[in-house]
Order: C-alpha cells, then structure tokens, then sequence
C-alpha cells in the first residue's frame, strides 16, 4: 500500500480532499456473461474497439463488418460497459481499455466486457487509463503474450491489478472535464482533417490532369497553355555529403538528414538533431531559404518533403537527401507540384536494393506542368496560405493533445 499523500493528485477540483483508495480493479468492475445467444443484435451492429477514437461501429469506422459466420457467442456491450481489447496496438502492447459510449452492440470473443458495480462511473475507467503509461503498466504484470502474439489472460484475471480510484462523484467530474477537452482536440482534428481534404483537392483542380495544358479551376486573368517540363530542368538538384556518425557533435551545423524530413515539415527537435562542427570545405552544402529537402531512401520516399524557411537556417544537407533549388522558378509553387503527383511517380518506380532508394536521375526525370511566373506565384501564395493555416490547426492540435497528456499526468494518481 502506498501512503496516502502519495494517493492526492497535484492538481484537484475544488472542494475534494483526502487520498484516492487504493484497490483492486474488480473492486469496481465485473465480467459480463451477456450474450448475443438469441441474435438479437445483427452484424451491422459490430463494434470495434480503436486506441484514438474509442468504442465505434465496426462498419461506420472500418467500411465493412469483419464478423464471423455466427455471432451468438458475441459478447453484448451496452451503454456504459468497459472493453479490454486483447490485442497489442504500437503503444499498448498489452491492449486498451475503453468505455462504451455509444449504443449498444456485440464484440467477438477476443474482447472482454465488463459490468460497472455501484462505485464506478464508467467512463473515468476509460480517462483513468488514456495515459499510455498507466495502462501498460497496470497490464504487464497480468498479461502473458501467446505465439501468435495474443494476449493470454482471463476476463477475470485483468481485474486483479491496483488501481487508485476516487469517489464516483469525483470520478464524473474528471471524466466531464475529460470529455470536455477530447470534444476540443476532434473538432480541431476534423478542422485538420478537412483542411487537407480541402487542399487535396484544390491541387487537383488548380493544376492540369493528367495530358492537359490547363487547370479545371484558374485564378481570373490567366488563360495561356502551361508546358510541361521536368524537375530538374527547372530546378538545381543536389544530394548531400557523405558523414560519418561518430564525427557527429552536440554544438556547430545543424544537420538535415532523412530523419529530419516529414511530410512538409522539417523535425529538428532536440532529440532529432545532430550537429556537425567543423564546416570548412562543405559551403556548397548549407541550405538556403526556399529551398526544397526530399529524402531518398526507406519506406518514406516520396512522401516526405519538405521546404526550408528561415529558422531552420543554418542547416546542412546529407547524404540520403536531396535538395532542389529553383531555376527560374517560384519556388512555393515548385513545392506544391512536388505534393501533387511525386509520390504517385515515385511508387510506379523500382528499386533494384533492398532498401528503396531515389536516385537523382529519378528526381531530374519527374514530370511538372507549369504556367507563367505571374500564375506560378499567385498559385504558390495561395497554397503557402493554406499551408500555413494548416500548419496552424496542426500546432493546436499538438498542444491540447500535450495539455491533455500533462492533466492525465496532474489530476490523476
């Protein structure tokens, strides 16, 4: 047993004191032996359990029902029944614990469902164990994993861990407030969301099909055929220097390897950068502002890109990244065609190594289509705009997802 200021969460509601107690989580949770024997539940009424989205109808999430050819052993989950998925997920290797909040449904046999008893309100045993580290570590010591990487542990028997638990009114106001900031952080998701379906669009719109010399959409003024031409005849493409890991250093150059480059972005995060110290020789390889980073080999070519701005300058480019840098060009709109079809390019490419690799010739042969500098750059603006705002809904995001990570970590004990 643990004491009891070790039991008082640093940050509380008013007008609640006292240790949270101590107990085991049948204390709060039993088995449930419903089941779908009388099929009053069809297979459009599946439910699937997913870490980020929580209890969800099985076709509505997934498209389509994955049920088996009865579904009479099915377990019957009603509205405020709590799930432990016996399969491992990146960051729950053990499993997740979820609460239904939904209507009511039937999961196969590889789920376990639980009954709340009078103490509990369901839904704080979901906010209890959202924090990634509480769960695996309230679930390692129950769980052993079988050959196929399944989970071999009773429903009973991922009852039988400590848990701490306040009293059931506390509970609901943590899971209220919870449940507050989880309705902020989907709509700023769906607001993302739907800002790259918006751009994803517009950049088939705005730039020719396939075999066309004019876009479906233009800005008013324009009207002259745009020519095709290829990527490296309109931009300067270099690779970058060769390295050696062990001459990395902790202060000098930051450099811009494959690890930095995202997908548009560019993560130079502390734990993500490394630095180089002595420059001298390697002048051709400082980026500039403008310029454009793709990384050329492992599972993410043609899908991370990035345009360099200035506050990640000064920067050195690598080997296993290229950079491409206008000729003639705007270079905001060269990086919005990049988005549009690389990767559709990159995939029709074969790779004779075993981990894929982009070569320079392949970047120099991409194929672009592009209008008048004038229509370049109002096209480019407009898109570094949208690049922008989204960027914005994307740091939002991040932070409220970080905030909710920390008040996981504050109110709870």
């Amino acid at each position: 047993m643990t004491d009891d200021t070790s039991r008082v969460p640093k940050l509380r509601f008013p007008g609640f004191a006292g240790a949270w107690e101590q107990r085991k989580l049948r204390d709060y949770l039993v088995p449930s032996k419903e089941k779908n024997s009388a099929l009053s539940y069809g297979k459009d009424e599946v439910l699937s359990v997913s870490g980020d989205a929580g209890v969800v109808n099985q076709i509505q999430f997934q498209g389509r029902s994955y049920a088996g050819a009865s579904t009479k052993d099915y377990g019957v989950v009603q509205t405020g029944d709590v799930i432990y998925t016996k399969s491992p997920l990146k960051k729950n290797p053990f499993g997740i614990i979820k609460t239904n909040k939904g209507k009511a449904g039937i999961v196969s046999t590889l789920y376990a469902v639980y009954k709340p008893k009078d103490n509990t309100y369901t839904p704080f045993v979901e906010v209890y164990f959202d924090d990634d580290a509480r769960l695996n570590n309230y679930l390692r010591p129950l769980v052993n994993k079988g050959a196929k990487n399944d989970m071999k542990v009773s429903k009973s028997g991922a009852l039988t861990g400590l848990i701490c638990f306040p009293g059931a009114t506390e509970q609901r106001m943590l899971s209220e407030f919870f449940q507050q900031l989880e309705d902020l952080i989907t709509l700023h998701r769906r607001k993302l969301s739907h800002l790259r379906q918006l751009k994803k669009g517009l950049l088939q719109k705005m730039f020719p099909k396939s075999g066309e010399d004019r876009p479906e959409v233009r800005f008013p003024g324009f009207v002259d055929a745009w020519e095709q031409r290829k990527l490296g005849g309109v931009t300067d493409i270099l690779t970058g220097f060769p390295f050696q890991s062990q001459k990395f250093s902790n202060v000098g150059t930051p450099l811009i390897r494959g690890a930095n480059v995202k997908r548009g972005y560019l993560d130079l995060s502390v734990n993500n950068t490394v630095y180089w110290g002595n420059v001298h020789g390697l002048e051709r390889y400082f980026l500039s502002e403008n310029d454009i980073v793709i990384q050329m080999d492992g599972a993410l070519i043609g899908k991370s890109y990035a345009c360099i701005r200035k506050e990640n300058l000064p920067s050195l480019l690598v080997q296993r990244v290229a950079r491409l840098r206008s000729k003639g060009t705007f270079p905001a709109f060269i990086y919005q065609s990049i988005q549009r079809g690389f990767l559709v390019y990159i995939k029709r490419k074969k790779t004779e190594t075993a981990v894929p690799h982009l070569s320079s010739f392949d970047i120099h042969n991409f194929r672009i289509t592009i209008p008048s500098l004038s229509e370049q750059q109002r096209i480019g603006i407009f898109f570094g705009q949208l690049d922008d705002l989204i960027t914005l809904h994307q740091r939002k995001l991040s932070h409220l997802q970080q905030q909710k990570k920390a008040l996981l970590q504050q109110m709870f004990v």
